[in-house]
């Protein structure tokens, strides 16, 4: 077995886009085990700074350090609104597969594993583009988890849904966390993280305030801005 890319480190991490700071001096490592929840107001640098670590952007300051090298390989993100490709649910989990040189009866078994558990294996040859929201994001879910990931990132991954696709999303990601995957994903729902989260990252302007237990954050959170923002109060 390869050596583990966790933990992963962010490093002074900085980031500008217009002349504006939005990422500022961020230091936080990934660990392996823990569900992590990064959470904050709108414009806090929650979805950039899964961006940067995955890679999909380069910092303007700082560095993305992962335990061995080839870490891009060994992670993956999904979107709140992912891209269908035009062809069926299953041929989107090949494509994914096949990216990743993974080839014959293997390919086969990740994938109709995967289906199966997301609930999908009824939909396998119809357009990924004609499902529905939730079905399309447990899809997302489906490619991500063949491959194997390491890591994890979700971005907002139910923001979209309503409550019964909500729990199925939901469901999927405690069976990859599970299965031993290292989850790292983005809410706005405080409700959500209570329920999925072992680790809170709270991020204010671009930079990290808080790095806590969940249940020591969602209890006494130990800085003024997260009081505000667990009481509902605007941020700025």
């Amino acid at each position: 077995m390869s050596a583990s890319i966790l933990p992963g480190r962010l490093e002074a991490l900085g980031f500008e886009a217009g002349g504006r700071r939005l990422i500022d001096g961020l230091t936080l490592a990934f660990e392996a085990g823990p569900r992590t929840v990064i959470l904050g107001p709108n414009g806090a640098g929650k979805s950039l700074t899964l961006r940067l670590a995955h890679g999909l952007l380069a910092p303007s300051a700082g560095r993305v350090v992962w335990r061995t090298a080839g870490a891009g390989r060994r992670q993956a993100l999904v979107f709140q609104r992912p891209v269908m490709l035009r062809r069926s649910a299953a041929a989107n989990v090949d494509y994914a597969l096949a990216l990743r040189r993974v080839t014959g009866a293997e390919r086969v078994r990740r994938r109709d594993k995967v289906l199966e558990r997301t609930g999908l294996a009824e939909l396998a040859r119809r357009p990924a583009r004609v499902l529905s929201t939730g079905e399309q994001q447990r899809l997302a879910l489906a490619r991500a988890w063949a491959i194997e990931p390491e890591v994890l990132f979700l971005d907002e991954p139910t923001a979209s849904l309503d409550p019964a696709a909500t729990r199925a999303v939901e469901a999927i990601v405690n069976a990859i966390h599970e299965a031993g995957t290292k989850i790292v994903m983005t809410t706005h729902d405080l409700g959500q993280a209570r329920r999925l989260a072992d680790e809170i990252v709270f991020l204010h302007r671009g930079r990290l305030v808080e790095h806590a237990a969940a249940e020591t954050f969602f209890d006494a959170p130990a800085s003024a801005e997260a009081r505000a923002f667990l009481e509902g109060d605007l941020l700025w």
